[in-house]
């Protein structure tokens, strides 16, 4: 067999050196070929995220009072750190009394969050953030009578006028026939929150609601 002449201090080079390295270079390509797929198939992509794959959101660099809007399933979902005060006005008369389903009554969260703030934890809310009247996107208005002498904070449709609280339950005599649903969701640590999956041992889902 011939053999190539060194140049520069190298190894000579044979044609079954050159055999080996082709060789290799065809058993990668295949590998790659084989395992690729695999990998692929482990990262949910657009199609599984929009037919309802668990999402994270760090929500620990969220400000107090600050909204952030993520998307899940197509909805828009309404993340707010609600500070102490706001907090406060939720179980106050003069909101409780103007709200058409102050206690959550009608199935429109899980039973994890059928409590007075709508959540999991007081501090965060966790809407969908459709307007239950024509399915509008509410604009979030925390500051106090920015609504008008009274209003306390929440969500304000701009479409029909309908109004929410800080909890995201519908004022009476507005277009809107129920309040905020709330998707499943459950905190994976204190700044992870997971939208999509419930707290271990419960199962509902998002078309258990009433109305999006």
């Amino acid at each position: 067999m011939p053999v190539q002449e060194k140049r520069g201090g190298t190894e000579p080079v044979t044609r079954r050196d050159f055999i080996y390295v082709a060789t290799g270079a065809v058993a990668f390509v295949g590998t790659c070929a084989v395992v690729w797929p695999l990998i692929s198939q482990m990262r949910p992509d657009a199609e599984t995220i929009a037919a309802g794959a668990p999402i994270d959101v760090d929500v620990g660099s969220l400000p107090s009072g600050g909204q952030m809007i993520v998307k899940w399933r197509g909805h828009p979902i309404f993340v707010v750190n609600r500070p102490a005060a706001a907090l406060a006005t939720l179980q106050t008369s003069a909101v409780i009394g103007e709200l058409a389903d102050p206690d959550s009554k009608i199935m429109q969260q899980p039973e994890y969050a059928a409590n007075w703030h709508r959540s999991v934890k007081p501090e965060f809310a966790v809407l969908v953030g459709v307007c239950t009247h024509l399915g509008c996107i509410p604009l979030y208005e925390p500051a106090k009578d920015e609504q008008g002498p009274g209003w306390l904070g929440g969500w304000f449709c701009p479409c029909h006028g309908s109004k929410y609280d800080l909890a995201g339950r519908v004022f009476k005599g507005v277009p809107a026939p129920y309040n905020l649903p709330v998707p499943p969701y459950r905190f994976v640590t204190d700044r992870i929150l997971r939208i999509g999956e419930n707290p271990p041992g419960v199962n509902f889902g998002i078309e258990s609601v009433v109305q999006v």
